[in-house]
């Protein structure tokens, strides 16, 4: 009863969101595989990719270098603002005419993370690179600062970095390594606000530990998720937590929410019929243990009759439907998903 008062909630919440007709020109978005919509397709030598069938089947029709099906959240958030999708930063760049859209610029690369030097042999752009391209855009007058002021930002990052720390080459503590990574997230949004970003929505992590990917790690156990990992990954949301409630008085004019996204998903987890999942374990593109073994579309892999139905649609990535329900929870839920308000709210919020 409880869910389906919630998704009636939210369909009264996103037919308002139609009526109320958001100032939003644009979203800038950066962060990992979770958002990337195609930047490591255009990075020599990248070794992170996803520009191969069965990616994109779902809706696009052919891969689009999206590590899911489908759409991210970052595409149905753009959908709900009524604004095209972002065009990634790489092909931006790697055009015979450099256009820089009015409705924003996607710079998420897979596999980055908030370290520097998570993942930095495969080719990806590091979150501070990131940064550093959207800044050199704004300096050389690229992209109008009224646009900056008025448009929405979002940023998730640091899976990469969390599922990585069990390598045998990681020998910092938890509590310094997850310190760590959150001093590049402060200083990544001090950065952010000082170049007139207003609107910033930072996403917590999902439960890594719960990824079909994990059969991959020594020791990990297929029968439930990772505890340790997951350990981590919250007590990284909680930093990230107390920097948004922290952004508005170290910064004022600044609005920030965050999106409550371990918690979401381990609802999706607890109650997978109440959802539509069948199946919240395993990989629906894949091969080996849940699926986890082997990246969707690599050789001997196989693929799921209905990936609506699984909540993972490949080792690392959720299906397009649970992107769906997460950016519904993210635009028009309440505090168990986003807080202190959710997106809807702050995308028609006036800026100071």
């Amino acid at each position: 009863m409880e869910t389906r008062l919630l998704f009636a909630s939210l369909n009264l919440f996103l037919l308002a969101a139609s009526a109320t007709g958001s100032k939003i020109p644009a979203i800038f978005i950066f962060g990992d595989s979770i958002f990337d919509a195609g930047n490591n397709r255009y990075i020599p030598n990248c070794t992170v990719q996803a520009d191969f069938p069965p990616y994109g089947s779902s809706f696009f029709g052919r891969p689009t270098g999206r590590f899911t099906n489908g759409r991210t959240v970052a595409d149905f958030i753009s959908d709900y603002l009524g604004i095209p999708l972002q065009k990634p930063y790489m092909e931006i760049m790697n055009a015979t005419e450099k256009k820089f859209p009015a409705n924003g610029i996607n710079f998420a690369s897979a596999g980055s993370g908030v370290l520097p030097s998570t993942n930095k042999f495969s080719g990806v752009t590091a979150i501070q690179v990131q940064l550093q391209q959207f800044k050199s855009l704004v300096q050389q007058n690229e992209i109008d600062r009224k646009v900056v002021r008025d448009s929405l930002f979002l940023i998730e990052s640091g899976s990469n970095d969390i599922f990585g720390y069990l390598e045998p080459s990681t020998s910092t503590p938890d509590a310094g390594y997850i310190q760590s990574m959150l001093g590049q997230i402060h200083n990544f949004a001090d950065t952010i606000v000082s170049l007139g970003a207003r609107r910033v929505a930072v996403f917590g992590l999902g439960p890594v530990g719960c990824v079909p990917a994990r059969s991959n790690l020594p020791g990990a156990p297929l029968g439930k998720c990772y505890d340790k990992l997951n350990t981590m990954v919250e007590k990284y949301n909680m930093g990230l937590q107390n920097l948004v409630k922290d952004l508005p008085r170290t910064h004022p004019g600044t609005i920030a929410v965050f999106g409550r996204v371990y918690e979401t998903i381990q609802t999706y987890r607890a109650h997978p019929t109440h959802y539509g999942f069948v199946d919240v374990e395993k990989a629906c593109c894949g091969y080996g243990k849940l699926g986890g073994e082997v990246q969707c579309g690599k050789m001997g892999y196989k693929l799921c009759k209905n990936p609506n139905e699984y909540l993972f649609w490949d080792y690392f990535h959720p299906s397009e439907r649970t992107y769906k329900l997460l950016s519904k929870a993210l635009w028009a839920g309440g505090p168990t998903y986003i807080t202190p308000f959710n997106l809807m709210r702050l995308a028609n919020m006036p800026i100071a």
